[in-house]
């Protein structure tokens, strides 16, 4: 395990570091509540995949990464903390893959630190605000106040979301959790599509066939972006089909 100090206090981002000979370096970003060394583990191992440096990352407040009570876990904050975490490790030109809310700091990583990546394999990434909404997931955590979160949401939240998910969020810090989940709903000014849009790097979106193109495909399609479907999968896409995913990642890290 590695490690880099992130804010003023100190606090850490933490990693697993799987070592490579090849020339490339690879970050992944795990989505919300999650944790890079569960939900990436596999997929850097696999053999279409192995061979260059993997940093398996968790995000400041999740996962192995300290959980600092008086970070404000804005998107570009997690982003700008990222970008430590990789000056630190010596990297530069990045291949990143980013997993749902990871593929929204991966967008700001590229966007405001652009020496820093030099490819993005979105995996069904979240591009667009999301209201509070009562149910599992993203929308029921943001429904909250977040004293109503820190005193009882986060048993109910628990009871919502189901034990795949609940065994890697439990690992976040309750702050960061809400505070994160707040400002994915928020979204970011310029949005995250327009960021996306307007970056130079190659950039690839996986999604689910079974869900259809995403939003706004043409528009993604005509700045540059490849959108690829991957069978038989939901939006745990390395889980759900982990040969289609590592055969579509592949291909996009290598530019077909």
């Amino acid at each position: 395990m590695r490690h880099a100090p992130v804010t003023p206090n100190g606090d850490l981002i933490r990693w697993i570091e799987v070592p490579g000979s090849g020339p490339r370096t690879r970050l992944y970003l795990h989505g919300l509540g999650a944790s890079s060394p569960t939900y990436w583990a596999a997929a850097a191992a696999h053999p279409l995949l192995v061979g260059h440096r993997s940093l398996l990352l968790d995000l400041l407040g999740f996962g192995i990464s300290d959980r600092p009570a008086d970070f404000d876990y804005t998107m570009e904050e997690h982003a700008d903390a990222v970008a430590l975490a990789l000056r630190a490790a010596g990297v530069s030109g990045a291949e990143v893959v980013a997993h749902s809310l990871g593929g929204a700091v991966a967008i700001l990583l590229a966007a405001r630190h652009p020496e820093l990546v030099s490819r993005l394999v979105l995996v069904d990434s979240v591009l667009d605000p999301a209201p509070p909404m009562p149910t599992p997931g993203s929308g029921g955590i943001a429904s909250y106040t977040e004293q109503e979160f820190l005193a009882h949401g986060w048993a109910e939240t628990e009871a919502r979301v189901g034990p795949v998910w609940w065994a890697t969020m439990r690992l976040a810090g309750r702050e960061a959790l809400y505070r994160t989940t707040v400002h994915r709903g928020r979204g970011t000014v310029p949005a995250l599509r327009e960021q996306l849009a307007g970056l130079p790097h190659p950039r690839t979106f996986l999604y689910p066939q079974a869900d259809g193109v995403p939003a706004g495909a043409a528009e993604l399609e005509a700045a540059g972006v490849v959108l690829r479907a991957v069978p038989e999968c939901g939006h745990n896409i390395m889980f759900d089909n982990p040969e289609a995913f590592a055969q579509a990642t592949a291909d996009a890290l290598a530019g077909r």
